[in-house]
């Protein structure tokens, strides 16, 4: 499953579609490491050079780039597999994939740039007011919620907006690409109607436990075994580490007053009595946009509606209506003095043509809803909990500040924890993934994990204590390298019932293999498969008889079984051999009858099928414009760079096929 994802991430149509997720991922807090948007990529010299892992059209693409990229990419595979290991990820190539990403995000950029697309600071506005996460209870955009939001999970605002910036652009480039692609219906039918084929037939398993009985080797096979898979049995460099955590328990707040809760009250817009007007705005800049702004307000105090207007003046409604705005919320799409102008105006009336810092403005109020807003008595009890969150943030804060400067005046991590009173946690040797020498996992405590491959980064012969936030205003953590052991190779006796189980299982697969290379040639020769297996050896379990349309595992909430994926694949009347999952032993696939599809039986499937197509078409269309795009762009890659920055976030992980 990892593999597909790997594979998908190297594609740009797939790294397209995906991007409005990797931006909600920001919104939810994770992978958000302060980096990684369009504005962590510095200008460059002519090729990547010191921590630049590639360049393109001089822009530097840096490893703090890609691996905030990394994070995002991986969480987002978090949200599918919530089992996705990151080490796997990276032998699967997802460091790869988030330096191509960004390398595909440059190129676009600059081809948009070079074409007079632009990404205005009203547009990535625009697209924050209409998040639903940011809305108050009345649906309305909070700005007050919005920063809250960003401080809770120390996500920074200019990150968020170059991500938001990235995919505008994408839009404006790849979207209209999309709209190009047609699949005639006869092209259509072809593929509804080698969806309804319908084949029958077996699939069997020799499992590598059926045959493992009896095998003993000997100590010279395991010797012989342990040499030739040495690399194998490297364990990775491990290091002890000491935690103490940092947490409200250990900075205790003081209560809040009456007189902070009053002052919360009278500042929190909605709370207070107010006004929400729904407005219809548009805004004309260049040369002409005074001229061209006075134009179009006489046009609608004339008589013409404001939207007809807009709409002669190429804006679809979408993009001059403002819902239920509060003033603060408008200014913040125009500017204070736009906006107060306004919230003076009468419903109905038009105001403009007036100027701000992102053009020439005229509005039309279109509605005015009165807020009573809310007494203190019925918010005392939210703002009490606000404050105390914010009050214990804050002593979290200062506690783990006053941390930092005590190391940082030369007190040890044990001095320092004791003073505080915090409890010191020290680990086995393990290594940046949590891992014992044997390859058992050491129970690291699940807030620390995310925190162990900071403590790889330690220069080991001179590890300064430091402290890393585990929940940014909420948990902090102190941590320390007590010592680090390189890399190296246990000795057989250390690790010998490892090599055993792997020697055991290599040879018992290889008996496996003789069985089911046996089974498939009787079958090929006629025997009935269910025959063929039952004659083969005792205790193998019996084939499954399978009769099934393609179409059946084709659905798109699951991915098929690989048995059944070469079942369609394969002739009919062959039978073929494959791989059990793990190297757990091996299939028997039989395809023995294939019925052909007939599209007048099933009509139905012909819409879908086409519109399946399009979208496929679509995206190869999208694709190949994003590589013409890298193609004329001087792009040149670090490879050893590139190679050194996986190696130093997985240890010994070989790089991807």
């Amino acid at each position: 499953m990892i593999s597909g994802f790997r594979k998908s991430l190297r594609s740009w149509a797939t790294i397209a579609l995906l991007f409005l997720a990797l931006v909600a991922i920001v919104l939810t807090g994770f992978g958000t490491g302060g980096g990684g948007g369009l504005g962590a990529l510095g200008g460059g010299s002519a090729g990547p050079t010191g921590d630049q892992l590639a360049t393109v059209d001089g822009e530097a693409i840096t490893a703090a780039a890609a691996n905030d990229e990394l994070n995002k990419s991986f969480q987002l595979l978090r949200q599918r597999l919530p089992n996705a290991d990151m080490a796997e990820y990276l032998r699967q190539g997802g460091y790869e994939g988030a330096v191509t990403a960004l390398i595909n995000f440059a190129a676009m950029r600059h081809y948009g740039e070079a074409r007079g697309l632009v990404v205005t600071r009203q547009m990535v506005d625009r697209f924050l007011v209409n998040l639903p996460v940011f809305h108050n209870a009345a649906g309305q955009f909070d700005p007050a919620i919005f920063q809250q939001f960003l401080q809770v999970r120390g996500i920074n605002e200019r990150v968020l907006r170059d991500d938001i910036a990235r995919d505008l652009m994408r839009q404006q480039l790849l979207d209209p690409v999309r709209l190009g692609a047609r699949v005639p219906q006869s092209v259509a039918r072809f593929y509804a109607a080698a969806r309804l084929e319908r084949r029958r037939g077996a699939i069997g398993m020799v499992p590598i436990a059926a045959v493992a009985a009896g095998i003993n080797p000997s100590d010279a096979e395991l010797a012989r075994h342990y040499a030739r898979n040495r690399a194998q049995y490297t364990v990775p460099e491990r290091r002890v580490i000491k935690f103490a955590v940092i947490g409200a328990e250990q900075a205790p707040a003081a209560a809040p007053t009456e007189a902070e809760i009053r002052a919360v009250y009278r500042n929190t817009p909605r709370y207070q009595q107010r006004e929400a007007r729904t407005l219809q705005s548009v805004t004309f800049t260049g040369a002409n946009a005074q001229a061209t702004a006075q134009t179009f307000a006489q046009r609608v105090r004339g008589g013409t509606a404001f939207l007809d207007a807009a709409r002669q003046a190429g804006y679809a409604p979408g993009d001059v209506t403002f819902a239920n705005q509060s003033q603060s919320q408008f200014a913040g799409v125009t500017s204070a003095d736009v906006a107060a102008q306004v919230f003076r105006a009468a419903p109905g009336s038009v105001t403009g043509p007036v100027r701000s810092p992102l053009g020439v403005h005229v509005i039309r109020v279109e509605r005015v809803t009165p807020n009573a807003g809310r007494p203190l008595e019925a918010v005392r009890g939210d703002i009490v909990r606000e404050l105390e969150r914010r009050k214990r943030g804050a002593a979290v804060v200062a506690l783990a500040s006053r941390l930092e400067e005590q190391i940082s005046a030369g007190a040890s991590f044990e001095e320092v924890a004791r003073a505080a009173r915090l409890t010191i946690v020290t680990t086995p040797p393990i290594t940046a993934t949590g891992l014992l020498a044997s390859g058992e996992g050491w129970a690291v405590p699940a807030e620390l994990r995310p925190l162990l491959g900071a403590t790889f980064e330690v220069d080991a012969e001179n590890p300064e204590p430091f402290v890393a936030a585990i929940q940014e205003n909420a948990r902090y953590a102190l941590i320390a390298v007590d010592r680090a052991e390189p890399a190296a190779v246990p000795p057989l006796a250390q690790v010998r019932a490892q090599v055993r189980f792997s020697l055991v299982r290599e040879q018992a697969s290889a008996r496996a293999r003789q069985v089911a290379n046996a089974i498939a040639a009787r079958i090929n020769a006629g025997i009935a498969p269910a025959r063929a297996f039952a004659e083969a050896m005792p205790g193998l379990p019996a084939p499954e008889q399978i009769d099934l349309r393609r179409q059946d595992i084709m659905r798109t909430d699951r991915q098929a079984p690989p048995p059944l994926v070469a079942f369609f694949r394969m002739r009919p009347g062959t039978t073929e051999v494959a791989p059990l999952p793990n190297s757990g032993g091996w299939y028997v696939i039989a395809a023995q009858q294939s019925v052909r599809g007939d599209i007048a039986s099933a009509p139905e499937a012909l819409a879908p099928t086409q519109q399946e197509l399009q979208e496929s078409a679509s995206g190869e269309l999208e694709l190949q414009f994003m590589r013409a795009m890298v193609l004329r762009a001087n792009v040149q890659r670090n490879e050893a760079a590139i190679r050194a920055e996986r190696q130093r976030l997985s240890g010994n992980v070989p790089p991807p096929q």
